[in-house]
């Protein structure tokens, strides 16, 4: 008899989920968010929780958790991406995602190149490395203890909760299916805007697109609740947030393009260009099929792609001074509010008025 061998299935239910969202916060905010990006900076007591909570519930080594992600950003969707459902398939990564962790944890190469920066203390070295499967017994132990035999379920959940959300679902649905905010060149998702269930990470493609911003949330509609939970950690003192992905505001009152736009622009490539395509290129196709007109005989499309093209030589431009850089943005826009395109006069006006908030 567990301590608590007595509650209803329905508390036991509760309750398996609040551990196993403990486990997803530590995942998310400490493995993920601290360690991968460096994106916050935790403070000792959390830092060493989170840490003994994995260690508990996953077994998972800090150190090969790291150097895998940190590999897969770096190999994104190539043959070397240790989880790609784009190379290795959508199946084998959604419910084998495990197996491919632990065949790459095995890889020293891995682990030196991208490893660096994690925890190396004592601990570490001599109880979290070379010990993950004490961990993990030790839980199973606790489980029983507490909730008697129904603890063994308790246990199971908590041991393949991890595997499947985090190495299933993120790494393979996130590459697979969902929406995208943002026109990266990896095949990243966002599969929910609600990332609660597991911890925000649910924002996948804001995160591929800001990989060292702390909060994995864009727009307005998102919820990343690994997000709240560092700006409550932050309250307590317990974490600095170090980076943040920049968030354009517009003022449609400018009337001139000027130095801050420029700023805007040339440090915000991905966003300006994604809001490109969405407030230009697709309305304009839409409304240029729905006339019938084929694309490619379209010089309303011609239009549009020739300034898309104009813009992307805004960046490809290195060499020339920011008063050049302001002039070529002014010239861009000027020329885009007299083309006649409603919807590219409209993007120029808002392209004007761009500066940049954190």
């Amino acid at each position: 008899m567990g301590l608590w061998s007595d509650l209803p299935a329905w508390q036991l239910v509760l309750v398996t989920l609040g551990l196993t969202h403990i486990t997803i916060a530590a995942v998310t905010i400490f493995l993920h968010r601290t360690q991968a990006h460096r994106a916050l900076d935790l403070g000792a007591i959390p830092s060493h929780f989170f840490r003994f909570w994995l260690w508990l519930t996953t077994g998972m080594v800090t150190r090969e958790w790291v150097a895998i992600h940190r590999k897969h950003h770096a190999k994104c969707e190539t043959a070397d991406d240790p989880h790609s459902p784009k190379t290795r398939g959508l199946h084998t990564v959604l419910w084998l995602g495990a197996w491919l962790y632990r065949q790459e944890s095995k890889n020293q190469e891995t682990l030196e190149k991208y490893g660096k920066g994690t925890p190396d203390d004592w601990l570490e070295r001599h109880l979290y490395t070379p010990y993950p499967w004490l961990g993990i017994t030790l839980m199973l132990t606790i489980d029983l203890l507490l909730f008697g035999l129904p603890g063994i379920l308790v246990w199971l959940v908590q041991m393949v909760w991890i595997p499947f959300w985090a190495a299933g679902v993120i790494n393979g649905l996130a590459h697979f299916w969902g929406y995208r905010n943002w026109n990266t060149t990896d095949a990243s998702t966002n599969i929910s805007p609600i990332g609660i269930l597991i911890g925000g990470e649910e924002l996948h493609n804001n995160h591929h697109a800001f990989a060292s911003s702390a909060r994995l949330s864009n727009r307005w509609y998102e919820f990343d609740i690994g997000w709240f939970y560092i700006r409550v950690l932050e309250t307590l003192h317990m974490a600095k947030v170090r980076k943040l992905a920049p968030r354009l505001r517009i003022n449609p009152n400018k009337q001139v393009a000027d130095s801050d736009t420029v700023s805007a622009i040339l440090g915000n490539r991905l966003q300006v260009l994604s809001n490109f395509a969405r407030q230009v290129i697709k309305p304009v196709t839409k409304a240029e099929l729905r006339h019938q007109v084929i694309l490619a005989e379209s010089q309303t499309i011609q239009t549009v792609y020739q300034f898309q093209q104009r813009l992307y030589q805004l960046w490809e431009r290195t060499t020339i001074s920011q008063e050049a850089r302001l002039e070529a943005i002014q010239e861009w826009i000027s020329a885009a509010e007299q083309t006649g395109i409603s919807a590219l006069e409209k993007f120029a006006h808002r392209l004007r008025g761009y500066s940049v908030i954190h």
